[in-house]
């Protein structure tokens, strides 16, 4: 697609636990013409977003069902557990699934994990968000296990983390609609990749990145070159020697009287 398609902002989305704020600083260095509007939204409402046009791109969790969609895998979230500050859990570095056994594990309706069978003992209800969950484990219902990141998002004082070894993962993407693949998302695309202003594969620098480029010196400029290293340069310089000595050699024979007979 043509730049002329794209929307006149860039609309980026994101869901909980995500923080896209190195990237959004990057996007407003680079591209300050263009504003960058960030749109929150729920794990389970990411794809149905950009599929709908909501967004140009978003950070979602994986997987991305259909082949609609575009995604780059960016990183994958440490899984932990939530327990009480005074739990017995909170004395250990770490944990497994087995370990929960006798745990009552909360189950929230919007859980980002994808478990083939959910650990420890269920709730009588599963609370709607993972919001309600952590309230849950406050009062000492039960645990519950999260992507770090939201753990970290649903802090409180009275609750503590502990990583868990053999549970499942989350794996966040950059994702957008295979087919508006803009000027603007390849942009965003090469910002998160990592690739620079002057990168061959991102598209050319604004006028205000260039403006900041050293100009290059070529063989054809007015620039010196360094003398090219080895025997050559050397013999170089020792021919420029022996031709300046000849010269001066030269000049003191004919400034030199002769002797009259």
């Amino acid at each position: 697609m043509t730049g002329s398609e794209a929307s006149p902002s860039f609309r980026l989305a994101y869901v909980p636990g995500v923080t896209p704020t190195k990237w959004v600083r990057i996007w407003h260095e680079r591209l300050p013409g263009i504003p960058l509007d960030l749109v929150p939204v729920p794990a389970a409402g990411a794809r149905d977003l950009l599929r709908a046009g909501g967004a140009d791109a978003g950070f979602v969790r994986l997987p991305v069902d259909g082949t609609d969609l575009s995604a780059i895998p960016l990183y994958t979230e440490t899984t932990v557990v939530v327990v009480p500050k005074d739990h017995v859990a909170a004395a250990v570095d770490e944990l497994s699934l087995a370990e929960l056994a006798d745990e009552i594990v909360l189950h929230p309706q919007d859980d980002t994990l994808v478990w083939e069978r959910l650990p420890g003992r269920p709730a009588i209800e599963r609370p709607a968000t993972t919001a309600d969950a952590v309230e849950l484990v406050a009062a000492g219902v039960g645990v519950l296990v999260v992507p770090q990141s939201l753990a970290r998002l649903h802090h409180r004082k009275d609750l503590t983390y502990r990583p868990l070894s053999d549970a499942p993962e989350s794996r966040i993407a950059l994702s957008w609609p295979q087919e508006k693949t803009t000027d603007q998302v390849e942009d965003f695309i090469g910002i998160v990749r990592g690739r620079t202003v002057n990168s061959s594969r991102g598209r050319s620098a604004p006028p205000a990145a260039r403006a900041k480029e050293k100009p290059k010196r070529d063989g054809g400029g007015q620039g010196a070159r360094k003398p090219a290293a080895g025997k050559s340069g050397s013999a170089g310089a020792k021919g420029a020697k022996g031709s300046r000595g000849a010269r001066g050699g030269a000049a003191a024979k004919r400034g030199k009287p002769r002797r009259r007979p």
